[in-house]
């Protein structure tokens, strides 16, 4: 009779999985959920505020993981799925049942392309991890991308009192976003913000006046706040180039002064 030989299971498959920051991302991709469905009921006022949800929930995961030192390579792959779900296919739809439907395939081509180029951004970042500095990110984010998405449904809701928004310019603010996702334009990151440090007392004062605003018009701020992230990282780039030409020139006239 043969023995009958168990190979014991590597030590890395045998780890559990850290159960806050997981749960964090469960909310995040279950409010990508609530947002797709509210867009087939065309419920749009929530299907974009779900998605809003959804980015504050994203925001928290790896702040709580790090902060708790309960990162992993699970978690990461986790959010990046439940990120293309929220951020990518969830914001698409909302996009083309609440404006692009009235475009024919013109419209479900835009959506598909910013849902296509937001998974690629993704996948860009995953595998960039440690090669890009991380005070910076290579394109847009994702979920910058589906808050100008959202906060572009509020902001008409607010100034029109809800409804479809039947004008090509969203055709083009979705092939924008979709290329500013794969681009390779710089967007300041936050990720060097401690926000677990002793700070000046303005910056408390100034948090809580941000907050105030907020309160008083939030579909406004929030509209203002997105699209004026989605648009720095072309500006800062336009000032770097003009700057580096300009230092180009300086050292090139100087060189010739030295002659």
């Amino acid at each position: 009779m043969t023995e009958r030989r168990f190979k014991r299971r590597p030590r890395s498959m045998r780890k559990g999985i850290y159960l806050l920051p997981n749960l964090i991302t469960t909310a995040s991709l279950f409010c990508g959920f609530l947002s797709i469905i509210a867009s087939f009921k065309e419920q749009f006022f929530k299907a974009a505020a779900a998605i809003l949800i959804a980015g504050i929930l994203d925001g928290l995961d790896g702040k709580i993981a790090r902060f708790t030192n309960t990162t992993s390579r699970f978690g990461v792959e986790y959010d990046s799925l439940s990120d293309a779900v929220a951020f990518g296919i969830a914001p698409a739809l909302l996009a083309y049942t609440w404006s692009l439907n009235t475009f024919g395939r013109y419209g479900w081509v835009a959506a598909f392309l910013y849902a296509v180029c937001g998974v690629l951004r993704l996948a860009r970042f995953n595998v960039q991890i440690g090669v890009i500095d991380s005070k910076v990110f290579n394109g847009l984010p994702i979920p910058a991308a589906a808050a100008v998405v959202a906060t572009s449904v509020l902001i008409y809701g607010y100034l029109e009192n809800g409804g479809q928004f039947n004008h090509p310019a969203m055709l083009a603010v979705m092939i924008l976003l979709a290329f500013l996702m794969i681009s390779s334009v710089k967007y300041y990151s936050f990720k060097d913000l401690n926000y677990f440090t002793r700070k000046p007392f303005m910056t408390l004062v100034l948090s809580v006046l941000l907050f105030l605003i907020i309160i008083m018009e939030p579909q406004l701020v929030l509209f203002v706040l997105a699209l004026s992230y989605a648009v720095s990282g072309p500006i800062s780039t336009i000032v770097r180039t003009f700057r580096k030409r300009s230092i180009e020139e300086q050292e090139e006239a100087s060189g010739r002064g030295m002659r």
